[in-house]
């Protein structure tokens, strides 16, 4: 596992989203309204939507192509339908604001 400096948590709105490329893979940063900053693959599992676009509600993140709800901690998407996106731990230093992304 890779710890990475990933930015600082006001490069992220409340209710907002990030998204950044490591590797192949691109991942959607959520600050929730809690402060909490939570990361999950950017793409539904459904038929790939950019969650980054969806609008998030509380700790879940409604896909903007069919509305599929994901929940950040956990990746799972929400019953009726099912599937999982990967999930990536973020830690907060609360004394500098910097973001960092374990991989």
């Amino acid at each position: 596992m890779t710890k990475m400096l990933i930015g600082n948590l006001n490069d992220i709105d409340i209710k907002g989203s990030r998204k950044l490329r490591v590797g192949n893979t691109e991942i959607a940063l959520f600050r929730l309204s809690s402060g909490e900053v939570l990361a999950v693959e950017n793409k539904c599992p459904h038929k790939g939507g950019v969650l980054s676009e969806g609008m998030v509600c509380g700790s879940k993140v409604h896909c903007p192509l069919h509305d599929w709800r994901i929940d950040l901690h956990s990746g799972d998407v929400q019953a009726p339908d099912t599937g999982h996106v990967t999930t990536y731990e973020v830690e907060i230093d609360h004394t500098s604001g910097s973001l960092y992304l374990t991989i």
